[in-house]
């Protein structure tokens, strides 16, 4: 499935919506990119079980086209730096590097997981946390807790880990919330939403986006 979108992102404390910044994410079956400029946010997201190399940088092209503004022209690139597929991985970095070195621009990496749980938090309202598992494959998955800060954004309340899906736990602090399961290692393991509690909805299905990479990237920018 592929979607385009673009939204506009209000300026906030520091100046958000005059930060440039592009992002990629190729580390599921998700490929993305997403370019947000004068407060502006716009995507490209298709979903495709390989691809990935033919369509991330015309993506990129696309977005860039659209906004009227070059590569050099931005303040940095952000990209989704795992944990995920190795092919895939290895895709965003080099061709994030590639650019980056290119166009003398700075590098933001930014978890997949907390992509997830930050798609997550966007389309319920009402979660104030989010227990992010992706499929791993080898019969195991990746998993990290989050919760939502005052300004909505995904904040890790827990390590990042990979491991069998009954080694997963509800970390502390996620316990006593409103907490959604995210994530594809709960459609694959569908048992480990019910032990812990989680109830099956539309978050289960969710693949991380460039989108979501780019909000949680923007702060890290502005902190230098």
């Amino acid at each position: 499935r592929g979607s385009a979108s673009t939204s506009t992102i209000a300026a906030g404390a520091g100046g958000c919506a005059a930060v440039k910044l592009l992002a990629i994410e190729t580390a599921t079956g998700a490929c993305s990119a997403a370019l947000q400029v004068d407060g502006e946010l716009a995507s490209r997201h298709e979903e495709m079980p390989r691809g990935h190399a033919e369509r991330i940088l015309p993506m990129v092209d696309e977005l860039l086209a659209a906004a009227g503004v070059a590569l050099g022209q931005l303040d940095a690139i952000a990209f989704g730096r795992g944990p995920g597929g190795f092919t895939g991985l290895r895709l965003a970095a080099s061709v994030v590097q590639g650019l980056a070195f290119g166009a003398g621009l700075p590098v933001l990496p930014v978890s997949t997981l907390r992509a997830v749980a930050q798609v997550a938090l966007e389309l319920d309202g009402q979660a104030e946390a989010v227990l992010a598992c992706n499929d791993a494959r080898m019969h195991e998955v990746y998993w990290a807790g989050f919760l939502r800060d005052p300004a909505g954004l995904a904040a890790e309340a827990s390590p990042e880990r990979v491991g069998a899906a009954d080694s997963v736990l509800l970390p502390a602090l996620l316990q006593g919330r409103v907490v959604r399961g995210a994530g594809r290692g709960f459609v694959a393991y569908p048992a480990l939403g019910e032990r812990l509690g989680l109830a099956r909805g539309p978050a289960w299905t969710l693949l991380p986006s460039a989108a979501a990479v780019l909000r949680l990237a923007v702060p890290d920018w502005l902190a230098g």
